[in-house]
């Protein structure tokens, strides 16, 4: 293994958990590997929707953790292999690779350098950029997890895709597709739903000024098979009237409120946690063609607090932090 003669980075951290303003970049010691990770140094980190949660203390009380601080956030990123622990044999120094982190205790992404398991991490998919691949580990996951796992998508399916202009639910329309699936999606604002078009959607919906649940029995009279749901209210709620009896419903754990489903219709929520089987079939199905992880604005490392105030607007895809 190569080890960095670099004994410090800087990152972006918190002291306490809290506010925006707990995010102070300030240099901190760069993580120890152990036999069975890798160091990356990290050139885009995925800022993403579930990060105050985390800011905030969430994942520690989530997970039973103490959190040791300075706490470095962030749990999906994207770099270059720097070092390799002894037992890896999945990567080498110099691989360009992509990885996530829950709650790591050795710190996430905001930071120049990260230590993942090499489980945790792949090689960057073909025809992705580095910034691309370092907002996309975790939405994408969570994503494949809820169509494959939890909805078992089969082709010739029709499945509703509510937040299709979002993180996780734009990726979920490019896989879903990639599933020959048939896919209505509610997406955000003019711009969201022309994005969801051109990611392949067969109908897309503002989810804001349209009438969802009309067009949704417009596309589908016979009822949907399936559903994958980023967000809840009651747009959503009376669009899955639109569902079959039979008919299944996946949203990751986190989305509130929970719907409610009509009766004869199955809900389940579901974690996006990564292993390699599902990493190797997520990159097989972004490798069968064009695929495009949406990057909506990039923030250099200085700029963390400035990124996490960027998600309260309206935006598409991810928003990228740059340590580098």
């Amino acid at each position: 293994m190569k080890a960095t003669a670099q004994k410090t980075m800087r990152a972006a951290a918190i002291h306490q958990f809290g506010g925006i303003d707990e995010i102070h970049v300030e240099n901190v010691p760069v993580p120890e590997i152990d036999a069975d990770e890798i160091l990356i140094r990290v050139q885009a980190a995925g800022v993403g929707v579930w990060d105050p949660f985390e800011r905030e203390g969430g994942f520690a009380e989530m997970l039973g953790e103490e959190p040791a601080f300075p706490y470095v956030l962030g749990s999906d990123g994207a770099g270059v292999v720097e070092a390799v622990g002894e037992a890896v044999t999945k990567f080498k120094v110099g691989d360009q690779v992509y990885g996530m982190l829950l709650a790591g205790p050795k710190g996430g992404f905001y930071a120049e350098y990260a230590a993942v398991n090499e489980d945790d991490a792949a090689l960057i998919p073909e025809g992705l950029t580095i910034e691309q691949a370092g907002v996309m580990g975790v939405d994408a996951i969570t994503a494949l997890r809820g169509l494959d796992d939890v909805l078992e998508l089969r082709p010739g399916e029709a499945v509703i895709i509510f937040g299709a202009s979002g993180g996780i639910g734009h990726l979920a329309v490019q896989l879903a597709k990639r599933m020959n699936a048939r896919v209505f999606a509610v997406a955000s604002g003019d711009d969201g739903v022309a994005l969801a078009r051109q990611l392949g959607a067969d109908a897309a919906v503002d989810g804001h000024r349209e009438d969802v649940p009309d067009a949704a029995w417009g596309f589908e009279p016979d009822g949907f098979d399936a559903a994958l749901l980023t967000c809840g209210g009651d747009v959503v709620e009376q669009t899955l009237f639109a569902m079959r009896k039979g008919g299944r419903v996946a949203y990751p754990n986190g989305v509130d409120p929970v719907p409610d489903v009509p009766e004869g219709v199955y809900l389940q929520g579901y974690d996006g946690m990564p292993d390699p089987e599902a990493i190797e079939k997520l990159n097989s199905l972004i490798e069968a063609g064009p695929f495009d992880v949406h990057v909506a604005r990039v923030y250099p490392l200085d700029r963390a607090a400035d990124a996490h105030r960027a998600l309260k607007e309206h935006f598409l895809g991810k928003i990228v932090l740059r340590p580098g």
